[in-house]
């Protein structure tokens, strides 16, 4: 798929579950229903939107572990938004991927669970914290806005 997100045969643009042009313009939002059905089908349409952007695959597979990890966090800790969805929005320049999830909050501010050796779930914000260079949480009365910036210097990814 070429990087404006049209079909190389020259028919009209790929569009993804969620109906939106694949690659089309400078960001994206997408809501998805509140179910758990929705988790793979919100990472591929990031997926391939991102690549028909020309992401590189490393990006993109950060990006696609990411917002698996916080819609996931979303739908297990917090409340739909008022029409029983959750918001997903996401941009990228060249290689540098910002990806957001909205909701309508839980009981608790999203936070990394402290370490646990033997934990069988709690680390999706330790996941997106050690492939980000940035991330955070907004929120007001109405929604809590998990995000994270992708493709740039980690304080904490390795390289060689």
């Amino acid at each position: 798929m070429p990087a404006n997100g049209n079909d190389p045969a020259g028919g009209p643009p790929a569009r993804d579950a969620f109906g939106g042009e694949v690659g089309r313009g400078h960001a994206r939002t997408i809501r998805a229903p509140w179910q758990a059905d929705s988790v793979p089908l919100v990472r591929e349409a990031v997926a391939s939107d991102l690549a028909a952007r020309g992401v590189s695959e490393q990006v993109v597979g950060e990006a696609e572990l990411v917002v698996t990890e916080l819609v996931t966090n979303s739908l297990r800790h917090a409340r739909p938004l008022p029409d029983h969805t959750v918001r997903i929005h996401w941009k990228a320049r060249n290689d540098n991927v910002e990806v957001e999830v909205s909701d309508a909050g839980g009981d608790t501010v999203p936070a990394p669970a402290a370490r646990a050796v033997w934990a069988t779930s709690g680390r999706g914000l330790r996941i997106v914290r050690s492939l980000a260079h940035e991330w955070g949480v907004t929120q007001d009365e109405k929604q809590v806005n998990v995000w994270a910036a992708l493709g740039g210097p980690s304080r904490r990814r390795v390289t060689t």
